[in-house]
């Protein structure tokens, strides 16, 4: 059964010139593994990349129905790749309970995702 489902879209350029101006927003926004990924990609994937997870961070808490705040925080959220480069949630609060499924996709200037959550 679906519990929620959550979309958001962000600017490439608004969390490259974020990152430009705060470089610990990397750290703020992305998990040890995420920030190990992203330090091994070259300066133009990095920005898709902290947008995409910046902006899959926030798909999920809005399939959670909370924003990020309260219920979740955006260390407690992290999404990798697997072997073929498919993202994925490798951890996140409602796990035990629920599967997490995230779809990202970017243009040259905009990322899009969308998260489902299902319960188990």
């Amino acid at each position: 059964m679906i519990k929620g489902i959550g979309n958001d879209i962000e600017e490439i350029r608004r969390l490259v010139v974020l990152q430009q101006q705060q470089p610990k927003i990397v750290s703020k926004l992305l998990t040890p593994a995420e920030v190990a990924a992203y330090e091994k990609l070259s300066k133009k994937r990095q920005g898709e990349y902290l947008t995409g997870r910046f902006s899959a961070k926030e798909a999920y808490s809005k399939a959670l129905g909370t924003g990020i705040g309260k219920a979740v925080s955006f260390q407690e959220l992290e999404i990798l790749n697997d072997d073929l480069g498919r993202p994925y949630f490798t951890k996140h609060p409602l796990q035990d309970d629920c599967s997490a499924y995230v779809s990202i996709s970017h243009t040259k200037e905009f990322v899009a995702t969308v998260v489902v959550l299902e319960t188990r």
